[in-house]
């Protein structure tokens, strides 16, 4: 087996006809001037002959979805194992996408959370308890007597599928409606819903009044109702549509609020089990922003002082604005700033003026009974939420602004979500803490944990301190787990996948790295070293293009290429052990060796 990945005939970009080899299972650091063919060798020639022979073992039928890479301009190359591309790019731009998902820390801490948590009433902030089939009749006895209810027992819940099955077996077994997505509705022959949709199906098991006369009949199809729900009930009350959820799994008893039982979705802001309502697990909403409404109070309605509804013309929104502005006697040729408050809001909000939040969500109550004007905030919200054209959401979107979610706080997640704990707190408030904080927290959190949890937990435990320890040691401990991806930096990103790939513990494996130390405080640049190196120590051959001179130094193999940028580069101008290079008279030994070096200005500019 070679000891090297040998380089014959290299001719990318500008790279001129070089020979190289490289030692494998060492630190290799490939060093010049910006420009001067250091990424055409690394990633342009090495990286994209590895990816060229993954993609070639592949069966013929996958390659032609694939496509065939061209082979870099290159005589030959050997001893190439496979190779994994570390580069300097930026990371997912999807709002979801935080640190504690890429890394996974989230994901362990959300199973930490569904098997050892303890909820709390977000009623009283009383712990929960579970509560037995007599216990649950005993409190809708005492809570709703006299009242008419209907006993629904969830058969779905959140997922896909038209269910036509379902509902016939339904059928044959007598019951004659269900509940689906919030709307009860008739079982009728070929009965379906759409199948690539969500949705929550509840069986109708009875409708009864909570009476001593009933008694016997409502304790049967309450237990019904448990044994079809797998111990989770709703009610509705007749009189006002209020749902209320009893389980055999976790209960408040004075106040009746019921959870189910805790999975992992609980805790996550991507599923609808565990977003919250208002921002779809986002942390943030958009709200009117009243100034980008009426910019100038100046202007007339009618000369376009309300930006949205524009100037004057025959279109229908602008004529049912002028009928509704006539019948409330408001005037359209005045500038804005005479007509009141009372006359803004009417023509802003519709009938709705000063009823409702001005935010843009699926709980935004519309005011569809004045059909005739909605009010101009009104027709904003729900274009920006129901429109599928992206001209009209960014026409929208001009008149909004992005703020926290009032409903969570910018936690994510739904209430009940934030009222299970571990050790004393939430899985937001462990997202909320530095990773130098969260490896703290955790390294004493047996302490705080009953004997039955540690037992559960102990694997767990493990995965997250392994998983936070790598991320320390490549310098990233001021960030948080629910740091968006999308506001890291090219370093910060690089970093971490770094950090993961350090926690895969692959062997034989060619890393290709660019720049990872951008970014990075010069104080810390020691522990991108040891994590550079106990990836090497693993059994991989690590190359990584960078300018940095202590991973420079560091490193066991140092190749600098020059001698110039451009057509002036592309050639070997020394290689060898950094002791080697330094003995020579390239530019990067003269910086090295203090012969060269970037003065700091006498004089700063201002700013």
């Amino acid at each position: 087996m070679s000891e090297n990945i040998e380089v014959l005939g290299a001719r990318v970009h500008n790279l001129k006809n070089i020979d190289i080899q490289i030692p494998k299972n060492q630190l290799v650091v490939i060093t010049g001037l910006s420009g001067s063919g250091k990424s055409s060798l690394a990633f342009d020639t090495i990286y994209a002959e590895g990816q060229r022979r993954y993609i070639e073992s592949f069966s013929a039928y996958a390659r032609q979805f694939l496509g065939d890479l061209e082979r870099p301009d290159v005589d030959k190359i050997s001893g190439l194992s496979p190779v994994i591309s570390i580069e300097q790019k930026t990371t997912n731009r999807n709002p979801r996408s935080t640190v504690g998902t890429v890394t996974e820390i989230y994901d362990f801490l959300r199973l930490l959370f569904a098997r050892t948590a303890i909820a709390y009433s977000y009623e009283n902030g009383k712990e929960m308890s579970r509560f037995s089939e007599e216990e649950i009749f005993n409190h809708i006895k005492e809570n709703l007597a006299n009242e008419k209810i209907t006993l629904l027992a969830p058969i779905i819940r959140g997922r896909k599928g038209h269910y036509r099955e379902l509902f016939e077996s339904l059928q044959k077994q007598g019951y004659l409606k269900v509940r689906v997505d919030g709307k009860i509705i008739d079982l009728k022959p070929k009965m379906q819903v759409d199948r690539y949709k969500i949705h929550d199906i509840e069986l109708v098991v009875d409708r009864v009044q909570v009476t001593d006369e009933l008694e016997l009949r409502l304790k049967q199809s309450l237990q019904k109702s448990l044994n079809l729900g797998k111990g989770l009930l709703f009610i509705e009350k007749h009189d006002t549509g209020e749902i209320i959820q009893y389980s055999k799994h976790l209960m408040d008893a004075e106040s009746g609020l019921s959870y189910e039982d805790p999975s992992p979705n609980t805790f996550s802001f991507n599923s609808p089990y565990g977003a919250c309502p208002q921002c779809k697990g986002l942390g943030v909403v958009h709200f009117i922003d009243k100034s980008t409404i009426i910019p100038n109070d100046e202007i007339s309605i009618q000369k376009g002082g309300i930006v949205p509804l524009g100037v004057a013309r025959d279109a229908g929104s602008w004529q049912q604005a002028a009928q509704f502005a006539k019948k409330h006697k408001i005037s359209l040729q005045v500038p804005i700033k005479e007509l009141t408050e009372e006359q803004i809001n009417l023509m802003l909000y519709g009938n709705t003026a000063g009823k409702i939040t001005y935010k843009a969500s699926d709980n935004v109550s519309y005011n569809y009974l004045n059909t005739n004007y909605e009010g101009i905030v009104n027709m904003v919200l729900r274009w920006f939420d129901e429109s599928p054209s992206d001209y009209i959401h960014n026409w929208t979107e001009q008149f909004m602004v992005l703020d926290t979610c009032p409903e969570c706080n910018g936690d994510k997640l739904k209430k009940e979500s934030l009222f299970f704990k571990v050790a004393g707190k939430n899985i937001a408030e462990y997202s909320h803490l530095s990773l130098k904080n969260l490896e703290a927290e955790f390294e004493t959190i047996e302490e705080r944990l009953n004997n039955k949890q540690n037992l559960i937990a102990k694997d767990i435990l493990k995965e997250i301190r392994d998983r936070l320890r790598f991320l320390l040691e490549v310098g990233l401990h001021y960030l948080t787990l629910n740091r968006p991806t999308k506001t890291l930096s090219g370093g910060e990103s690089q970093r971490i996948r770094l950090a993961t790939q350090i926690g895969s513990q692959l062997m034989g494996i060619t890393y290709i790295l660019d720049e990872p130390s951008i970014g990075l405080h010069q104080r810390d640049n020691h522990q991108l070293i040891q994590a550079l190196q106990s990836l090497r120590d693993g059994g991989n051959s690590v190359l990584v293009v960078e300018h940095d001179k202590d991973i420079m130094l560091a490193a066991d193999y140092l190749i600098d290429i020059g001698p110039a940028a451009g057509v002036h580069g592309g050639r070997i101008v020394a290689k060898g052990t950094p002791d080697e290079v330094l003995q020579t008279h390239t530019l990067t030994a003269q910086y090295l060796n203090k012969e060269k070096g970037i003065e700091v200005p006498k004089k700063k500019h201002p700013g």
